[in-house]
């Protein structure tokens, strides 16, 4: 994994900054999973890598957990749950975007300890008492910010553009739930990226193909498993850049390695039952440790025929200790073996390819390392087709850090081009305008796709419509994205038609018709970014009129309410779309913008209030946590300043404490020290930071001083060698100088230097070795235990004026030799000849 990470730094070596150093130049990416999250930090001359957390892990347990007022992260948080169950929270990923009602919720609920309720957006909620309701968008936030300092504290500036993988399955629900928690964690997201594309990333980056080769990515991480079909090409010009093209999506959103250890769970649960008589599934502290005991059995199956889990005082101090094997595990997980390989039958379908399209299967996820499987996958792919040539831990973050680095245009990247797409269908629904009014007419409601599962992200289309009057479109799913969850998006109302048609027909538009873009963006999300009026203007030249009778080769229609069908629309640039709010005219066309205004239909994101709020209460807890670590920074500082004061006074008389001391110093730190230690021991626990600052200084003034005394005493030799040294080279400079003045005087040429600046260094000279003679012979009667009568830093200062001033000599540019008179110097020269030339001609 080094290596790689080395040749991918060789390969980023180049990154170049284009902005002003005010401008942040640091990339974070993080690979947010249901168990782990791992972290990976772009930045200039910092060595590209997985971040490290503080216990120098390189994976972060997910989780974050409250001891009394103290928060806890990582795998802090996570152990905590076996003492207080209601106080951590894991796996917290499952609930994201999730409505209250969800299947999820319901399944969330038999792995974890943690008490869920539903929030006034009737999405999954934590209850913290009062009538305050969590959400768990704020706190995957707070893993979030977690993270980020760990960033900043690499990078050693603010880091806030970010980029996080996502399921590529995930709905727009969940898509804006990680947009939110990212916003509330105080960062900008970039992107949000498919974990399976990330890991392609990371695949081409040490790659080339000369030839297209189609890949696999089967992950199988705690909460799912997921298979990705991608084909891998070169592009451009040169063939130097990458092309990655997703061809199909497939995945399992239950089965997965939290689904194994459930019921490996249920297998220990059935075995203490069965010995000591006793349901337990009401005990949430049992319920925890039965859970962390699970992770661990698991992973020794993965290795060993069996293996025995064993937990202290599981309840009611009864010890539990039982053997399982790995053949009565896979027989439990027997109904599920092959639904861990159909994602990647599913996503073969999607892309309409076969196994035998297929160059390789890159195995991803922790839970690929089950025996079962793994037998399963080679049963379905082929021992052959399975490579084991990514870190299946760390590929997603280091290929959504290169995705990131590419896209904030700060750095200079392997050029990879990425073709991704939705795994969902997406309709539009609206009114059509009714002819007539009246009691009992009823609108027609008109729906079609908008983009079809298999769209690539990114896409822009233009919808026409011929409208009257204000209208709304409404999106939503073909299907429910999962159990219970809403099909309904949003609802775009577009208004101000009415008005718009009056400017443009008083602006001599004729037929006008209303536009919408649709987008769906590379991080997934579908959304009405504009719309506007338009019509052509009427030309009443005799060319016009000819042309418009007949006919200018476009058909117009006059159907009912025609309307483009998102899935044939016309694809738009964003510079097609008009950029201001005022009419733009030009000679034969008119645009005028309409409002557009988003309304949630079903599960909405959280409003600006509501992060405003949770961003607030992290910012207050974030500033607590910083004052409590600085107090107890203080507290731990003046703790062990105390036991070096003690060192020294208990010091022997050779200790250079002891030397440049005066007893009368001694004693009155020693009275100091009694007096700040009972101090310590009565009030340390109350106290705060201030308190522990002000006794520290009580004692450092009468230690500084005896401290600063041997600190003189040890650099004052150095500080002499360094003003005689200068001294000499003055000396030395000055006698060379003046001797070549002299003879330069002698012969009438100007030299280098005059003897004004000799005679001004040389004054600097005389007047540093007059100082310095006269205080270095009182310093010699200063005693050990005394104020030194000339400080090493005066000594270093006075030298450095006199080097400043011999530089500035030394570095004198010679003076220019006088210019000769071109002009008579060219007559002399041009006479010679004619002179010679004259013989035999008489001069007129």
């Amino acid at each position: 994994m080094h290596s790689l990470c080395q040749r991918l730094a060789v390969l980023l070596i180049l990154s170049v900054s284009f902005f002003a150093s005010s401008t942040q130049a640091a990339v974070l990416a993080i690979d947010y999973g249901t168990d782990f999250m791992k972290a990976s930090l772009m930045k200039p001359g910092v060595p590209f890598d997985v971040l490290l957390n503080k216990d120098s892990k390189r994976k972060i347990q997910s989780s974050v957990a409250w001891k009394d007022t103290e928060r806890l992260f990582g795998q802090d948080a996570f152990n905590l749950a076996t003492r207080f169950p209601q106080s951590s929270f894991n796996s917290l990923k499952y609930l994201l975007g999730a409505p209250a009602n969800a299947d999820v919720v319901s399944y969330y609920t038999t792995i974890s300890t943690t008490t869920l309720v539903a929030t006034t957006r009737f999405t999954a909620g934590i209850h913290k008492g009062g009538r305050y309701t969590q959400d768990i968008e704020e706190l995957v936030a707070m893993q979030l910010a977690y993270v980020r300092h760990l960033a900043e504290d690499v990078a050693q500036e603010p880091v806030r553009d970010v980029v996080i993988t996502v399921p590529p399955y995930y709905s727009q629900f969940e898509r804006d739930a990680v947009a939110d928690a990212v916003e509330i964690a105080g960062m900008r997201l970039i992107t949000l990226i498919n974990d399976g594309t990330a890991v392609a990333v990371n695949y081409a980056m040490t790659r080339t193909f000369p030839e297209p080769e189609r890949h696999i990515v089967f992950d199988v991480g705690a909460s799912s498993t997921r298979a990705t079909v991608v084909t891998f090409s070169s592009s451009g010009k040169k063939q130097d850049a990458t092309q990655i093209v997703v061809n199909g999506i497939g995945y399992d959103r239950v089965v997965g390695g939290t689904e194994l250890d459930r019921r490996l769970r249920e297998i220990l649960l059935a075995e203490f039952e069965r010995k000591h008589g006793r349901v337990i599934r009401e005990d949430k502290r049992a319920m925890a440790k039965l859970w962390k005991e699970t992770g661990r059995v698991k992973a020794v199956l993965s290795a060993n025929a069996d293996a025995t889990a064993m937990i202290e005082s599981l309840v009611d101090e009864i010890d539990f200790k039982a053997k399982v094997t790995r053949a009565e595990f896979e027989e439990a997980c027997a109904d599920i073996k092959d639904a861990f390989v159909r994602p990647i039958y599913d996503a073969l379908d999607n892309a309409g390819l076969t196994l035998d399209d297929i160059n390789s299967v890159i195995l991803m996820g922790g839970s690929s390392r089950v025996p079962m499987v793994r037998a399963a996958l080679a049963n379905a792919v082929g021992e052959d087709k399975i490579a084991k040539n990514v870190n299946s831990d760390e590929a997603a973050v280091l290929g959504a850090a290169l995705h990131g680095a590419s896209l904030s245009r700060q750095f200079r990247t392997k050029d990879i081009k990425i073709t991704d797409i939705m795994p969902h269908d997406v309709q539009v629904s609206y009114l059509a305008e009714t002819k007539h009014d009246g009691p009992g007419v009823r609108p027609r409601t008109i729906t079609s796709t908008a983009f079809a599962a298999g769209s690539k992200t990114g896409t822009r289309k233009t919808l026409t419509f011929r409208r009257k009057d204000d209208f709304a479109l409404a999106f939503a799913y073909k299907e429910a994205p999962a159990g219970e969850f809403p099909v309904e998006l949003l609802e775009a109302r577009i208004a101000g038609v009415k008005e718009a048609l009056a400017n443009i027909t008083d602006g001599g538009g004729v037929d006008p018709i209303i536009k919408a873009t649709i987008l769906l963006s590379e991080s997934g999300f579908v959304s009405v970014p504009e719309a506007f009026a338009y019509a052509d203007i009427k030309d009443d030249s005799i060319a016009g009129k000819l042309k418009g009778f007949f006919g200018d080769g476009s058909s117009s229609s006059s159907t009912e309410d025609p309307f483009t069908d998102p899935a044939s629309a016309s694809t738009t640039s964003e510079s097609d779309a008009p950029k201001s709010t005022k009419a733009v005219t030009t000679k034969t066309s008119i645009t005028i913008p309409l409002n557009v205004t988003v309304k949630f239909t079903s599960v909405a994101p959280m409003s600006v209030e509501q992060k405003r709020e949770a961003r607030d209460r992290l910012i207050d807890m974030e500033r607590k946590e910083a004052a409590k670590a600085q107090r107890e920074e203080q507290r731990n500082t003046l703790e062990g300043y105390l036991y070096r004061i003690r060192d020294l006074l208990d010091g022997d008389e050779t200790q250079p404490f002891i030397k440049c001391s005066k007893e009368s110093e001694r004693q009155s730190l020693e009275r100091k020290l009694t007096e700040v230690s009972n101090w310590f021991h009565r009030e340390a626990e109350t106290a705060d930071t201030v308190d522990f600052i002000g006794k520290r200084s009580i004692l450092e003034a009468i230690e500084f001083p005896v401290m600063h005394r041997f600190i003189e005493i040890q650099e004052f030799p150095q500080a002499l060698n360094n003003s005689q040294m200068w001294n000499w080279h003055t000396r030395l400079f000055l006698t060379e100088a003046k001797a070549a003045l002299a003879e330069e005087e002698k012969s009438g040429t100007q030299g280098k230097y005059t003897r004004e600046e000799l005679d001004a260094l040389e004054k600097t000279l005389k007047d540093h070795e007059t100082w310095l003679n006269e205080w270095v012979e009182k310093q010699k009667s200063v005693k050990m235990n005394e104020d030194p009568v000339i400080e090493t830093s005066e000594m270093r200062a006075r030298a450095e004026r006199l080097e400043k001033h011999l530089q500035r000599l030394v570095q004198k540019k010679p003076p220019k030799p006088k210019k000769t008179n071109s002009s008579a110097s060219g007559t002399a020269t041009s006479a010679a000849p004619a002179e010679s030339g004259s013989k035999g001609h008489d001069e007129l």
